[in-house]
């Protein structure tokens, strides 16, 4: 079983409402604990709601923002504008629940920044989860155009990342 299997079971696994999951054959075990099997063995509650509440108080900061440029540019179309302008972007999202992390160390350059161009295949970023850490690679080549996320912040399953121009 290759990693790309082991990540697609986790995903699987964590979609299925499952608390664990035992699998074993000649060569491997592997046993996949979700949130659900943590919390009926720990009778502490653990905090998990952070990354929710922190992804409902991003569009709140970014609503004034596109208001903002508005009343400044004294031209309303300006923020219909804007808006048809991300429609024409394609989002990278993210495939699982993790830690969202730019660079592949600390010391490490980011994998990519704002106007660099991505083939497909190309690795953006990595997320971190179940003490896994899984390269995300692009599926559309183009130019970067907008990080959604800060490193080292919690990301949702299939919460956008990057917007890329395939143009």
């Amino acid at each position: 079983m290759d990693i790309k299997e082991i990540q697609n079971l986790i995903k699987f696994v964590a979609r299925s409402g499952a608390a664990e999951v035992n699998l074993e054959t000649e060569d491997f075990k592997i046993n996949i604990k979700t949130d659900a099997a943590y919390k009926s063995e720990n009778p502490v509650p653990q905090v998990y709601s952070m990354p929710q509440m922190a992804q409902a108080l991003m569009p709140q900061q970014a609503a004034p923002q596109a208001a903002a440029p508005a009343p400044a540019g004294g031209d309303a179309p300006a923020a219909p504008a804007a808006e048809d302008d991300d429609s024409k972007y394609i989002a990278i999202k993210s495939p699982m629940i993790g830690t969202f992390y730019r660079r592949p160390s600390p010391d490490k350059e980011l994998f990519v920044n704002v106007g660099d161009d991505i083939s497909s295949g190309s690795v953006v970023c990595i997320i971190e989860a179940m003490k896994l850490f899984n390269e995300i690679e692009s599926e559309v080549s183009g130019k970067i155009v907008k990080i959604l996320v800060d490193d080292q912040t919690p990301v949702e399953y299939d919460q956008p990342l990057f917007l890329v121009d395939p143009s």
